[in-house]
């Protein structure tokens, strides 16, 4: 019987205390940048995520090679999986396998507060920090385009998530 990978030391157990993360973005939206690949071993990625009140998360886009999935630590979230809209609360999980069309806000009214992990895990630090530079103006939104290939993140259109997030237009 062979050994566990985690038992042979050749990806060592992580903790991330709580003021170590790295945290992008301001006020009440934010992103801590809690693990990555290359603490991982490749077996996942980690984010904890927070939106104000209604506010946008990710645009429709899907993942060819990992899944992502959304624990709920507060508040309500409002989910576009494939062309349907679903609403998780505080204590939900919701998984979203690859290539599944998605895009996430907080609920109108409410604010959201996330645990975003992905399996297996994707180099994404470095996808925040550019999205970091785009909120800054020190890059171009275009930049994020360039590198949908690199960060496993494939923009699409979604007329359900357009319809859903600003009524009327």
């Amino acid at each position: 019987m062979s050994t566990p990978p985690l038992a042979t030391g050749e990806v060592p157990p992580l903790l991330v205390p709580r003021n170590e993360a790295e945290v992008l973005g301001t006020g009440p939206d934010t992103v801590a940048l809690l693990a990555d690949v290359s603490s991982t071993g490749g077996f996942l990625s980690a984010t904890r995520t927070t939106l104000g009140e209604g506010q946008d998360g990710a645009p429709p886009h899907y993942h060819r090679t990992s899944a992502e999935t959304f624990f709920v630590l507060g508040g309500v979230l409002q989910v576009l999986v494939g062309d349907e809209i679903v609403t998780a609360r505080e204590g939900d999980l919701l998984f979203v396998p690859p290539g599944t069309v998605h895009a996430f806000g907080a609920a109108p009214g409410s604010g959201a507060d996330l645990l975003i992990v992905f399996t297996p895990g994707v180099e994404r630090f470095g996808y925040f920090r550019l999205l970091d530079q785009i909120r800054t103006g020190a890059a171009g939104p275009e930049t994020v385009l360039g590198a949908q290939e690199r960060y496993d993140n494939h923009f699409v259109d979604s007329t359900t998530w357009r319809n859903a997030r600003q009524p009327g237009r």
